[in-house]
Parts: structure tokens; sequence; C-alpha cells
């Protein structure tokens, strides 16, 4: 992405007065008054646009920067639509109801979220997307935990542990491969070292999934048996419903680029779906723009099985574009350069350098709703520091993972946040306090660097 420089440079406390005033806006409309995040910050960006004219800043200067900040998500976009066609074909080649009802099978299980948090964190290893695992195995698990009556929200924190645990340790993770390239740190080095915070996290996680846990004996399973034959009487479980998953997983290790995965593995699942059903071409092509619509007047199998298509998609492209325009202006208007600067003027040893540079791209976060800005602008602006202190950049690209990476499905208006609550029906604010592993890797990479334990030093 092509940062350029900003043409204003605010007083510290300026920035951190706009920081906080926009935080305020965007929390307490979402908070507050439940609105779609669209509105609170499209109230930011006005807000921010009124105030740029007021410091005599051209209209077209901030207008270049609101676009230069929706043009740095084109490559988001793009994927999330390859998701929504890749949800429409899985549900009509049935894979996603083969999972589905696949997973049924583990509902008797005393460990139900712990599984839940295991499976996950292996698909999104497997396949390197947290959106993806969330949007096939996640929405799979959600309708599970909500037929036996289990927590939707402890759920939806073991989904998303799972899921961000998969994008951050994956060599096939986009945000993995920035973080390592944005430093210049080898990518197997790099997740090797994430291993220190990383793998603690899991297993934490892991012991408090198992511990909320509800035996067998707690949970509502007498109508199991009756939602898994109205998924084998839509007609579209099948063995051959898995090869969609096996092309997708496959092609990922092999490297190839995430969109053609997606896109081959949807193609698969249509031809499979034309061979199986002999659907019209008109009928297949409207599923996979608005979605498959389940009518088998079974109305939470109904539910479950409704969804997908391309135009599913709209309301999370919309605010990825909105939000990343807001990341934008509040570059263009310093706002956002000037609080990494003044950080970075107060730093004088490592555990204050880790500190700050794990707060700044938690702050970026929050203030921008986008991983891949927190990850850019973090490493880029803390890399002379580490140097500095003496630490080495994989040092840093852990950091950029532990507090750049994970945070950003716990930010309401985030990019994840939104996504993962349009898939699982649950509110961020809902799943917060049960996504442990999200919590705990900052909070290793804070302490870890306080201490001074598992870091590595320049020679």
């Amino acid at each position: 992405m092509n940062i350029k420089k900003n043409y204003y440079t605010p007083s510290v406390v300026e920035a951190v007065l706009l920081s906080a005033i926009s935080i305020f806006l965007l929390s307490f409309g979402i908070i507050k008054f439940e609105a779609a995040p669209h509105i609170p910050i499209l109230v930011v960006i006005i807000f921010l646009l009124f105030y740029g004219l007021l410091r005599k800043i051209p209209f077209k200067v901030m207008e270049e920067g609101l676009i230069n900040g929706a043009m740095a998500g084109i490559g988001a976009v793009i994927l999330l639509l390859f998701i929504g066609l890749l949800i429409g074909s899985w549900m009509i080649s049935g894979t996603i109801p083969t999972l589905v009802s696949t997973g049924f099978s583990l509902a008797t299980s005393h460990y139900f979220y712990a599984i839940v948090f295991v499976i996950t964190a292996l698909v999104g290893v497997s396949i390197g997307s947290s959106l993806t695992t969330v949007a096939t195995i996640g929405v799979a698990f959600i309708s599970i935990a909500q037929t036996i009556d289990l927590s939707m929200a402890i759920t939806a924190g073991a989904i998303v542990s799972g899921a961000f645990f998969g994008d951050k340790m994956s060599p096939l993770s986009d945000t993995t491969n920035l973080a390592s390239t944005i430093v210049k740190v080898d990518l197997f080095e790099h997740i090797r070292n994430m291993g220190w915070t990383t793998v603690p996290a899991f297993l934490l996680s892991l012991l408090f999934f198992i511990f909320v846990s509800p035996p067998v004996e707690e949970a509502d399973l007498s109508n199991i048996n009756h939602f898994q034959d109205s998924l084998y009487s839509t007609g579209l479980i099948h063995w051959y419903s898995w090869l969609p998953l096996v092309l997708l997983i496959v092609l990922s290790i092999k490297n190839v680029p995430a969109i053609l995965s997606l896109a081959a593995s949807s193609l698969l699942a249509v031809v499979l779906s034309f061979i199986n059903q002999m659907l019209p071409i008109g009928d297949l092509l409207n599923v996979l723009f608005n979605g498959y619509v389940s009518e088998t007047g079974n109305t939470a199998l109904d539910e479950l099985l409704t969804r997908g298509g391309v135009s599913s998609m709209f309301f999370t492209v919309s605010l990825v574009l909105l939000a990343l325009a807001m990341g934008g202006l509040l570059f263009t208007l310093g706002i956002v350069p000037r609080l990494i600067e003044s950080i970075a003027g107060l730093l004088n040893n490592v555990g204050s350098v880790i500190t700050a540079s794990a707060m700044t791209a938690i702050g970026l976060n929050v203030m921008i709703g986008e991983q891949y800005l927190a990850i850019l602008l973090t490493g880029e602006s803390f890399q002379s520091q580490f140097a500095k202190v003496g630490l080495a950049n994989k040092n840093l690209s852990r950091v950029l993972e532990d507090a750049g990476t994970v945070v950003n499905p716990l930010v309401p208006w985030s990019v994840c946040g939104v996504f993962i609550t349009s898939m699982l029906e649950v509110p961020v604010l809902s799943y917060i306090p049960f996504a442990i592993f999200c919590w705990l890797c900052p909070i290793l990479s804070i302490l870890f660097g306080i201490s001074g334990k598992t870091l590595t030093y320049l020679k």
C-alpha cells in the first residue's frame, strides 16, 4: 500500500483529542444506539472533513486521502466477494450441509466448546483464512450450538479463537506474510518465533473451553436426530460434497493465491451441484449472486441453509471501504502519524518499545478497524526503535501478529468484527469475553517484552 506524506501535522494534544472524539462517536453510535457501523463511521468522516476545512486543508487533499484509504482495501473487497461466491456454491453443492451433519456427531461430547476451538484452529491453519474458516466450519458449529441450546456467545468465542489461531500461524495467511515481509523476516522463522506466545495462548484457551464445556446431560439433544433427518431430506448431503473443501485445502497447501483457490473450489462446487441437481443455468447463477434459499419447512434448518451469494457480502464490503476511507483521512490529517511519532519519541528500553508497539497496533485496530493498516503502520514506525534497543526484527513481527492480527475481531466496527457478526449472527460485544486466544496473545506479548523472556537480540 502506498501511503502518502500527511498534509497537516497536528500537535500531540490535538491528535489525542481528535482520536478520542472519533472513537467516542464510533463506540457511542454502535453500542448506545446499536446503529449499523456505517453511520457512525460516516459521522466521523464528516466531523474530520469539517475539522480539516477549519484548518485550511484543501478539500481535494482530504478527498484524495479518503480515496487512497479506500483503494487500500480493494484486495480485501474482492476476496470478500469471492467468499460470498464460495458460500453460495458450497451450499448448493452440499458442502456446508455435509459439514453441519458431520459436526452434529460431536454434539454429544462433554467438551463441545473445546472441540469447536481445536477443529476451527486446524482448519484455519490448513486454509490460512480466518474469515473463510468462520464462514464455513464456524457457521456449522454455531448452528449446532443453537440447536442443542448451548451458549452462542461461548461457541462464537471458541470459533473466533480457533480461526485466528489458524490465521496467525498459517504460512498461507495474508497477515502472516505481511507481518514477516514488512519487517524483512523469513516467513518460517517468523512463525517459529510466534510459537513462544501462541502455544501458551492456545493451551490456556483450550483449558478454558474444556472447563466451560457442559456435560452431556446438561445439553438438550432431543432435536438432534430430527434436525439431522431434515438435513438428509434436502438431498444435499453426499460423500463427494467434501471435495470442494479438500480442493481448497490442497490448493492452499500448494500456496496457490487465495482468490484462485476460492474460485477453483467454487467452480468444483458448481459442477457437482449441476451434476447432482441439474439446475437450470439461470437458477444456478441466481444462487451464486443472491445465495441459497432453503424451503424445507423446518424453521431452524431453513435459517441455517439460507445464506451465501455475492450479494450477502455487500454490507461488509461497504463497511470495509468506509472504514479504510476513514483511516486514509486520519492519516492525511496527520493524526495517526503524530500519535505514532509521539509514542516512539518516549521509548528508551526493551519493555517500553514492545509495549508501545503492541498498544499502537491495538490502537490502530480500534481507530481504523483494519488489521492490515495496523500491521503496516506499526511495522514501518517501530523498526528503528527495535534496532535502537538491540532487538531483532522478528520480535517486532511477532508483536504485529499478537496485537495487530488477532485484536481486529474484538473491535465491533472492524472488518473482521462485522464479517464475523454477519456470518455467526452473534454480536462482537457478546463473544468478546470468550475469545480468549485473542486476548491472551497481546497480553503474553507485552509480558514477555517487559520480562525480557523469549526475545532475540541483535548480534
